[in-house]
């Protein structure tokens, strides 16, 4: 049976209710056994894909605090002002989830028919406003879509001056002279036939750039010596004396395994020294960086498919690795790290790990998840 659209959102509604609220869940669901951290999170289990608020410090009935079920695998997520939260469907995907973290769906939003979500959205400091990555279907360039916060409508929509947009964020006021968005053009072809199946990889042209904030015009662009090496995620540090360095989570599409084994997962870019690469790690991290965040000493990028957690120092330089079962997810909190891994999360404090088993034992969790 095909279901429309319209359709799976009436049937969604219908059962998108807070965990608490669903047969089968504890009634106790709603106390985490700590205030904190309580985390946004993508995950996916035997009962399809879901978004939902997570507490893994908790016993198992008492870890998933909300959940709401989705109709593709979702990606990225952004917290509003107000606490609310968007997700969005991974690339190439058509649907936008504005929703609380109680789980009450605040609102669905169908990308435009000739276009397609990349996985991430970004809201302006102020709220006003909301940016997502997106693909034009026809000719596969990519785009900043600028929506209404209040009901996602795309107001307008800006170049990114490449291919495959990933992840943006804002830059730290200082960085540049006005309002700056950076995009990770990740530079890998795709047509609206093949969907994810990567192509023409010869033609790769991953890059940053910068984009101004009020109208689009591009400001910079950076790209590395290797075009095989595609930049996907993002995360700023700020060293105490005010400075900042923006940190860059690389994966790898070399067509030789051995090279992809071995090549780097992190680049650093900061106003006077551009883009470089960091330090190899002294095991190879199988070339692919899932997701990235500032700590306090400088850069984690999670490595699922070596099992690790690298960390480095803000200038790129190695400082060791955690060894987590597909680390993926990883969200910074009281000075520590949790990181989301195959039905486990960890939290890593001081050089001392917790790992925690995650109440369904066949939960996924995705690339990323935010301690709120």
């Amino acid at each position: 049976m095909v279901i429309d659209r319209r359709t799976w959102l009436q049937w969604a509604g219908a059962i998108t209710l807070p965990a608490w609220t669903q047969p089968g869940w504890s009634a106790q669901a709603t106390t985490p056994l700590h205030p904190q951290p309580h985390l946004a999170a993508a995950w996916t289990s035997i009962d399809g894909h879901q978004v939902g608020v997570l507490a893994p410090q908790g016993s198992p009935t008492r870890q998933v605090l909300s959940q709401i079920q989705t109709p593709t695998r979702p990606h990225g997520m952004s917290q509003a002002l107000d606490g609310s939260l968007l997700s969005v469907a991974r690339r190439p995907g058509d649907w936008l989830l504005h929703w609380q973290p109680d789980g009450t769906v605040l609102r669905w939003h169908w990308i435009e028919t000739d276009r397609a979500f990349n996985g991430h959205v970004l809201h302006s400091p102020d709220g006003r406003l909301v940016f997502t990555t997106e693909t034009d279907l026809e000719t596969g360039l990519g785009w900043i879509g600028v929506r209404d916060g209040r009901n996602l409508q795309k107001i307008t929509e800006w170049a990114t001056h490449g291919l495959d947009p990933h992840e943006l964020t804002w830059a730290p006021a200082g960085v540049f002279q006005q309002e700056v968005i950076m995009v990770a053009n990740g530079g890998i072809p795709s047509r609206p036939e093949t969907g994810r199946m990567k192509r023409d990889l010869n033609r790769m042209d991953p890059s940053l750039t910068a984009l101004d904030a009020r109208t689009g015009n591009r400001l910079g662009q950076w790209r590395l010596a290797d075009p095989r090496l595609s930049i996907r995620h993002l995360a700023w540090h700020r060293h105490a004396n005010g400075h900042t360095t923006l940190g860059l989570a690389l994966q790898a599409e070399h067509d030789d395994p051995a090279v992809k084994q071995g090549a780097p997962i992190l680049a650093v870019w900061t106003p006077s020294a551009g883009l470089k690469l960091a330090d190899l790690s002294p095991s190879p991290l199988a070339g692919y960086g899932g997701s990235i965040v500032s700590t306090t000493d400088g850069f984690a990028v999670s490595a699922p498919k070596s099992h690790a957690v690298g960390r480095w120092q803000v200038n790129g330089h190695w400082l060791q690795a955690h060894s987590q079962r597909e680390a993926c997810a990883l969200a910074p909190h009281d000075n520590g790290l949790w990181v989301g891994g195959l039905h486990q999360a960890t939290w890593w404090h001081a050089e001392t790990a917790t790992a925690i088993t995650l109440a369904d034992a066949g939960m996924q969790i995705d690339n990323h998840w935010l301690a709120l």
